[in-house]
């Protein structure tokens, strides 16, 4: 049966070639998987339940054989649970020992399950960039995260929740019959920016016995401690880094957050406009929000500050906070100074952390990219940085 599946999966790899633009007003494609009330039985994390060939017309123009794929996880209530994902293989015959492998860990589409990303052709810029690692001969797999595409809320920014979605996801592919080697990297934008360095943190101890071999992580535009920030939110916050995308984060926050930690009764603080605004982040994608949200400020979400509800500081940092110790493998920052979705000194102070806590990191700065375009620019730096990563 797999190797009918592989064989039905480079069929279609050979057969399409068709161009790769994404927008808000895409209608998801499920490639004849369509998990979003999936209540079957739920393996043990890291298990493929199922997989099938990727509807063509989702795929990268770099890639081979490529599969979505449905596999098992844990949530945020640290309960069983199902991610769905891609998986991407370079065209033509693996080398010997398989191809290695990167993790991709997506940026911020929304909460709803018609911003799966395996469900929707990538934007042009994730395209070049995963359809590059591919050219370099690495095998791309991607997790949706829980609850896009499968039943649940997605949990936004939450670290330790990401990080076994990701990792399983690395896990999960290795049990498909597929050629790849047991060497894996993370590489991540934006909310994978910080979804990569989570999973770095506990990428060999999420992994053990699966006899993968985690080798480095790449992440740029990545929001560091940002707990620290959202702690401080309330009738007087002021983002003044940030462009409009800000609002249209904290909703997807505030939506997550109270999901997660239904006893902190986020609502209590929220001023009527909050309230709607968090609710529609549970189902309107990026763009769609921010545009419904322009008119907004951070500060009128909230009729009182954040911090005024007991213990939130604590629940902010086991729900969002940011690893800055026990990183087994080399790290690379990558950050663009004109950054206007993620404030540049975000990543700035984290890497002076990541140095204080003598962890192998490199910082690579460019002075004249913005949040989205530092992805590309990135590539000359970290490109020799993983092939250096996975040289025995």
């Amino acid at each position: 049966m797999k190797r009918r599946l592989w064989l039905a999966a480079l069929l279609v790899a050979l057969l399409s070639v068709l161009p790769i633009a994404a927008s808000h007003a895409d209608v998801p494609r499920w490639s004849g998987l369509d998990a979003r009330f999936y209540d079957g039985p739920i393996p043990p994390p890291g298990d493929t339940i199922e997989s099938v060939p990727l509807d063509p017309a989702l795929s990268l123009t770099g890639a081979g054989p490529a599969f979505r794929v449905l596999y098992s996880t844990v949530n945020q209530h640290d309960q069983p649970a199902v991610s769905t994902g891609a998986v991407f293989l370079p065209p033509g015959p693996a080398p010997v020992g398989g191809f290695p492998v990167i993790a991709w860990a997506h940026g911020t589409v929304g909460l709803g399950d018609d911003c799966t990303p395996s469900a929707l052709p990538r934007t042009a810029r994730d395209n070049e960039y995963l359809s590059h690692w591919l050219a370099e001969g690495y095998a791309v797999v991607a997790s949706d995260y829980v609850g896009l595409g499968t039943p649940g809320l997605m949990s936004y920014l939450n670290s330790v929740t990401t990080a076994h979605g990701v990792i399983d996801s690395v896990v999960a592919a290795h049990r498909m019959g597929l050629p790849l080697s047991p060497k894996w990297a993370i590489v991540g934008q934006s909310q994978g920016g910080g979804a990569a360095i989570s999973s770095a943190r506990w990428a060999t101890e999420f992994s053990q016995g699966s006899g993968l071999d985690y080798r480095a992580v790449v992440a740029t535009g990545t929001p560091a401690n940002i707990d620290k920030l959202i702690q401080d939110a309330g009738p007087d916050f002021t983002v003044p880094e940030l462009g409009p995308i800000a609002n249209a984060y904290t909703a997807y926050i505030l939506a997550a957050l109270r999901e997660a930690r239904p006893d902190l009764d986020i609502n209590s603080v929220l001023s009527p406009a909050g309230l709607a605004a968090a609710n529609r982040a549970e189902t309107l994608c990026t763009l769609a929000l921010s545009d419904e949200l322009a008119h907004m400020t951070p500060a009128a979400f909230f009729t009182a500050p954040l911090n005024s509800i007991p213990g939130i500081a604590d629940a902010l940092h086991d729900f969002m906070g940011t690893p800055s110790t026990g990183f087994d493998r080399p790290i690379f920052l990558g950050v663009g100074l004109l950054d206007r979705d993620v404030p540049p000194a975000s990543t700035l102070s984290f890497y002076d952390q990541l140095v204080a806590n003598n962890q192998n990191v490199t910082l690579r700065i460019y002075p004249e990219e913005d949040h989205s375009g530092t992805v590309l620019a990135s590539l000359p730096d970290s490109t020799p940085f993983l092939r250096n990563a996975f040289a025995d």
